[in-house]
């Protein structure tokens, strides 16, 4: 039975017409859900040397497997535009992902771009153009350091681990998370259906000591490193449709590299394609498009080819740029 738990037809219609009542404007304006959506990839500074003979940025398949099978196109945005450049792309996508990676999170190409994308998103948002954006391990670090206005991440190791999420309260209320039955979600609390990679966090404590992250953001789970650091795992914009997990999602159904701790039980695959629906599903409300059915065609990663990488790296296949 689902967290709604409603146990009659006439509960569900009293219930809906109260949320109805409570939730609907006076002029009742349909929303248009998009079913052709494209959610662009910001690419990645390669910093390994053993992948820098292939290109300068790139973007492993896994990320875009993940988007493509929750129901949409995917763009891979390159580093190299201009600010006017960026304008133009954020009109036509309906999301942005920022994937995880090594670099610096202030001073990076990768941080700058992103900071881009983040005011327009900000300044759309709030004019009621809906963009959602998505942060992956150091993207979601990276939300942060974007919201605070300076990098507060410490040593909160989770190397190769894979953990049950430690759910807070608001995780029960919150939209990442909607949908999920009552029993899926203690299975997320006691199965390590979550793959962690990283070796620096946001802790809980520094997250609680911070007004601008505490205004924006609400923590839907936590948990400990193997320094013993109580970290941030998952959060959700409290405003603005912006999501990040100190976690890996794509792993679980497209990374399969025996040496590392992917979870791969059936609940796992089953988080990793809620989560990929569940942002692809957010991306269906924005209305942004491309104009020219040409110019769509040959922005999407259909263009390029990935490379075969499970030789040299954790990762199946990568594309680079």
């Amino acid at each position: 039975m689902s967290r709604m738990g409603h146990s009659s037809l006439v509960g569900l219609f009293f219930v809906s017409y109260v949320c109805s009542s409570r939730a609907m404007p006076a002029t009742v304006k349909q929303e248009v859900m998009n079913d052709r959506p494209v959610i662009g990839i910001l690419t990645q500074i390669v910093s390994d040397d053993v992948m820098k003979p292939f290109g300068k940025t790139y973007i492993p398949a896994s990320y875009v497997k993940y988007i493509e099978s929750g129901g949409s196109r995917v763009m891979p945005i390159r580093l190299t535009h201009t600010t006017a450049e960026y304008e133009e792309i954020f009109k036509k996508i309906n999301g942005l992902i920022f994937i995880g990676g090594a670099v610096d999170l202030e001073t990076s190409d990768f941080a700058r771009v992103a900071k881009i994308f983040y005011q327009l998103a900000l300044k759309a948002n709030n004019a009621g153009d809906y963009f959602p954006i998505w942060g992956t391990c150091m993207g979601m670090q990276l939300l942060t350091v974007l919201v605070a206005g300076e990098n507060l991440l410490e040593k909160t190791t989770a190397e190769n681990i894979a953990l049950p999420l430690n759910l807070t309260t608001e995780a029960y209320s919150s939209r990442m998370f909607t949908g999920f039955s009552d029993e899926f979600m203690k299975i997320l609390t006691q199965e390590p259906l979550t793959g962690n990679f990283h070796h620096y966090g946001l802790t809980v404590k520094i997250f609680q000591e911070n007004k601008k992250l505490q205004n924006f953001f609400t923590i839907l789970s936590t948990n400990i490193a193997e320094n013993r650091a109580h970290f941030v795992s998952t959060i959700e914009a409290k405003r603005y449709p912006f999501y990040g997990v100190q976690w890996h999602p794509e792993v679980n159904r497209f990374q399969w590299d025996s040496k590392l701790n992917y979870p791969h039980s059936l609940h796992a695959m089953q988080l990793s394609s809620r989560l990929a629906e569940f942002f692809v599903n957010q991306g269906r409300r924005s209305s942004h498009h491309f104009d020219n059915p040409m110019e769509e065609a040959s922005s999407l990663i259909y263009n390029y080819t990935p490379v075969y990488a499970a030789n040299f790296t954790a990762y199946e296949q990568i594309y680079f740029f």
